[in-house]
């Protein structure tokens, strides 16, 4: 009978002994799914605590855990307010993830864990306040009065603007016209547009157009690639993401996107380096590697590291009023051109008026004429879906503006876990809509914005 204490004992021990080694090896080897799990809760927690002032156990869970991989259910997170660092780690153990806030450049992911190169790759931007003023919006931050109860019975159905709706504002003819906020958020706090910063970035490079120091012809647009393949590779290619390069948008695993927004201390390292799989300007492939790397490009036309650090806020945030905006920098210095930039829904309506009037603000014109009409023409390759400059003419889910019920000069800017902005020029109406409503949960925003002209169109 000292046969099964011994057996049991012997099990105990190996059980012991499994678990110890499994522990050694996830502290000394991390797999990278759980150092992208731990860098994307890092990254998240990190802006939304020091940009928009929430609660990082709030975020956790409602921005990270909630909606996300059952593994981010098992991470948890340390704030040094002091040194302004976030810390994530699997179980509060393994795989640690950093971010680190910077200022007016907001939080960037440190995946090496180099914060003194991290805080040296940008010099000091200063935090702006958000508008104050009690001027009518654009110029202030006022609501125009609106006598429609309408729009107001729109913005309060649910239906209409979705789970977890966090912001709706409604421009008509130049000001807002209604708006709606989810508990515990309003209009003076900034709000991540993810993917809808690729349109933002583009406008930025717009602006360079403008001044003559790009074009969308040019070719051979990094160092790297003089030669080759890559060398063929023109700036209308990357804008309309048709460039050739074989980047994997896939979110669910450890991705091209994944590896260079969460593992990579340069955003631009990898995309810059893939290979070319298809003749550019003859397939469509969406690709956030593309978008960091037109940011890198309009970075070296203006050649000085300290000028392309503060150009988006002198060429494009100060005239526009956008006094909330953070646009985002990763760890060595490139602006994250494909997902981090945080505005107000105010100003995210401003952004999108300013396309509704053809990259014209105040009388001054920003923006080619050609450009604006590269934002609302569509690319061959895409199916008619994509612009020649990194905006949507499907709306989100992929309906036509027909199939929408929408006028078909409707173009769309559109972010992960259900941003939108809709643009509608012939209704002379932008409709800003926020929120943390994954793709799964069916939600589609053009219903919101058919309900919206419907309404404008009756008085």
């Amino acid at each position: 009978m000292r046969v099964v204490p011994r057996i049991l004992k012997t099990i105990a021990v190996l059980f012991v002994v499994i678990i110890f080694g499994g522990a050694v090896w996830l502290y000394a080897s991390p797999p990278e799914l759980l150092r992208v799990g731990d860098g994307y809760a890092a990254k998240v927690v990190c802006s939304n605590v020091f940009i928009a002032g929430r609660d990082p156990d709030a975020v956790l869970y409602e921005d990270v855990q909630a909606p996300g991989n059952p593994l981010l259910r098992l991470v948890r997170v340390a704030v040094d307010r002091e040194e302004k660092r976030v810390t994530a780690r699997i179980l509060g153990l393994f795989a640690p993830g950093y971010a680190i806030y910077r200022g007016g450049f907001g939080c960037t992911a440190v995946p090496d864990g180099n914060f003194e190169a991290a805080t040296k790759s940008v010099q000091n931007l200063p935090v702006t306040s958000v508008s104050q003023s009690n001027a009518t919006w654009p110029e202030g931050d006022a609501a125009a009065s609106s006598n429609d109860d309408g729009l107001a019975r729109l913005l309060a159905d649910k239906s209409l603007i979705g789970p977890a709706m966090r912001a709706v504002v409604v421009v008509h003819n130049g000001r807002i016209v209604a708006e709606a906020y989810g508990d515990g958020f309003g209009p003076k706090m900034p709000l991540i547009g993810w993917s809808m910063t690729k349109t933002v970035n583009a406008a930025i490079l717009g602006r360079l157009m403008l001044e003559g120091k790009i074009g969308f012809d040019d070719a051979r647009l990094l160092p790297q690639w003089k030669d080759g393949e890559h060398a063929a590779i023109r700036l209308r290619d990357l804008l309309g993401m048709e460039s050739g390069l074989a980047f994997d948008e896939d979110y669910a695993t450890v991705a091209d996107v994944t590896r260079m927004l969460y593992l990579d201390a340069d955003m631009t390292a990898l995309p810059s380096g893939l290979p070319v799989k298809a003749l550019p300007g003859k397939r469509f492939n969406y690709s956030s590697g593309t978008s960091t790397l037109i940011a890198k490009i309009w970075m070296d036309r203006l050649g000085s590291g300290q000028a392309a650090l503060a150009y988006p806020r002198e060429a494009l945030f100060d005239p526009l009023g956008m006094t909330s905006a953070v646009f985002e920098v990763d760890a060595r210095g490139t602006f994250a051109g494909s997902s981090y930039l945080y505005a107000t829904a105010h100003d995210w309506a401003r952004f999108g008026q300013f396309l509704l009037q053809g990259g014209v603000w105040e009388g001054r014109r920003l923006l080619p004429e050609s450009f604006v009409a590269a934002m609302r023409a569509p690319t061959k390759a895409s199916g008619g879906k994509y612009t020649q400059a990194q905006a949507w003419l499907a709306a989100p889910g992929g309906d036509s503006s027909a199939e929408a019920g929408l006028p078909e000069d409707t173009f769309w800017m559109e972010g992960h876990d259900g941003q939108s902005v809709a643009i509608v020029p012939s209704a002379n109406l932008v409709v800003v809509r926020l929120g943390l409503t994954p793709s799964r949960l069916g939600y589609r925003p053009q219903t919101l914005v058919r309900e919206v002209v419907a309404a404008l169109q009756k008085q």
